[in-house]
């Protein structure tokens, strides 16, 4: 005989994750959203005569509101645990996803390489700001006139060139990475020139140099030939560029 709970029905209700309610959802919600709330930050949870409760995030020109029972939906899908520290660290995730106003892209604003679209066929700049180990993206609000805009991406640009990063030999290849923000590593071909001279000093070949992208991965440098096989063989999408088509490339 089979021991009780250990039938396919049992082991399946061991298996599914616990549902996320809205009600524990808000109890955790009032607690922790007030708490991230900063200056230029509001955070909170609101009552709407149709949605119900609704979580609402207003920063500058940027307003996120949704409504608990759908984000309760999503938390459940992720396999968030329905438990206080569960939600909690689930909820402070949410709001460092949130949508970046242009305020934060003029202050601190970094330019990196990123896919120009889905079918991650070419790259170009973007202008991110960091939350902590992430990156967020920016795009700019609809009133952003061009002067603006110009001014954000000059900025994001000066600031990539300092963002830093560490460089790694592996025989004719020169690995540049960023250890704590993956997405960060191609700043540094903001500089080009700076990085070429510090490839050259550490014993690169520099001549005809090409490099690797694939965003979110470390910048690879490298001869032509030897840049064609790495993107040969990586196994995901990447961009093979010669160093002199950097100075080409456009805004996201």
């Amino acid at each position: 005989m089979r021991p009780a709970g250990l039938g396919a029905t049992g082991l399946l209700q061991r298996l599914r994750a616990v549902p996320v309610t809205a009600a524990e959802l808000r109890r955790v919600a009032d607690e922790v959203l007030p708490a991230l709330a900063t200056p230029t930050l509001a955070a909170g949870v609101v009552d709407d005569r149709v949605d119900g409760p609704v979580a609402v995030l207003e920063e500058g020109e940027r307003r996120l509101r949704v409504p608990l029972r759908d984000l309760a939906e999503d938390l459940t899908d992720a396999g968030v645990a329905a438990t206080p520290e569960g939600l909690a660290a689930a909820l402070i995730s949410w709001v460092a996803q949130r949508p970046v106003p242009d305020a934060a892209a003029a202050s601190a604003g970094i330019a990196v390489l990123d896919w120009t679209d889905r079918r991650e066929t070419a790259v170009g700049w973007r202008v991110v700001v960091r939350r902590g180990a992430a990156a967020r993206p920016w795009s700019p609000s609809v009133g952003l006139g061009r002067a603006r805009l110009d001014v954000v991406r000059t900025a994001a640009l000066a600031r990539a060139a300092d963002v830093g990063g560490e460089l790694r030999l592996e025989g004719p290849v020169a690995l540049w990475s960023h250890p704590e923000v993956p997405l960060l590593a191609s700043a540094v071909l903001a500089a080009p020139e700076r990085l070429l001279g510090r490839l050259g000093r550490a014993g690169l070949d520099v001549r005809d140099l090409h490099v690797v992208v694939t965003p979110r991965s470390p910048v690879a440098c490298a001869g032509a030939a030897v840049a064609a096989r790495l993107a040969g063989e990586t196994g995901e999408p990447c961009q093979r560029l010669p160093w002199r088509q950097l100075a080409a490339l456009r805004w996201v």
